[in-house]
């Protein structure tokens, strides 16, 4: 009798979403379950229930927003790939600062998405990553070799210049972050020479665009 070949049943790519909005994960959801390759498995609104989830699912494909309250998504993203080498994470987001760019994929993302991306865009990502591959646009790319291109703010800098942002005045700067205003000083002269400025407005302006502080 000769020998029937039957065909390898095609499993669909299993996508964690992650987002603290409901309606943008209903959205996603509905989008990718119109593709016959694609199914979601699980969803989650922070970044704590990200992890707690990828751990139970282990995704083939995860979409992690940002912005989120509990943890962010660079955060998440950090945890998961410590932990599973193989991890496959999508940054979908609003923010397209480099600052962020580059905290998601040095923490181990394999793509970069905004939110304003044309839902064929999305899915093309999900198949790019899910092969191995890393999905980065080319304006993201320009970005991220613009900020290798600048000096690290140190995590201190970083907080002051959040600080900054807030407003607050170099006391109120050292009596928030237990530091003397010298030090304070001392930090924001780094901070203006390493992101080339010359005053706290434009270190401020320019620290927002990057995505080094919000408002």
């Amino acid at each position: 009798m000769p020998h029937t070949l039957h065909p390898i049943p095609h499993t669909p790519i299993q996508v964690l979403i992650v987002d603290d909005h409901a309606i943008v994960r209903q959205g996603l959801a509905a989008m990718i379950e119109n593709e016959p390759d694609m199914t979601v498995v699980g969803q989650a609104g922070d970044g704590l229930e990200a992890i707690a989830l990828y751990q139970q699912l282990q995704p083939d494909v995860t979409l992690m927003d940002l912005q989120m309250p509990q943890m962010s998504g660079a955060d998440a993203t950090l945890a998961i790939c410590a932990e599973f080498a193989h991890a496959r994470i999508i940054i979908l987001t609003t923010y397209d600062g480099d600052e962020d760019i580059y905290r998601a994929l040095r923490a181990g993302a394999k793509g970069y998405l905004l939110k304003d991306a044309e839902p064929d865009a999305l899915l093309s990502a999900i198949q790019i990553v899910h092969s191995g591959q890393q999905y980065i646009p080319s304006e993201v790319a320009a970005k991220l070799v613009e900020r290798m291109n600048i000096p690290e703010l140190s995590d201190r800098e970083q907080e002051v210049v959040r600080q900054m942002a807030l407003g607050l005045s170099n006391h109120d700067i050292g009596a928030a972050l237990n530091i003397t205003e010298s030090t304070v000083k001392f930090h924001i002269n780094r901070i203006l020479s390493k992101l080339g400025v010359s005053d706290r407005t434009q270190a401020v302006i320019t620290a927002l665009k990057r995505g080094l502080a919000k408002l």
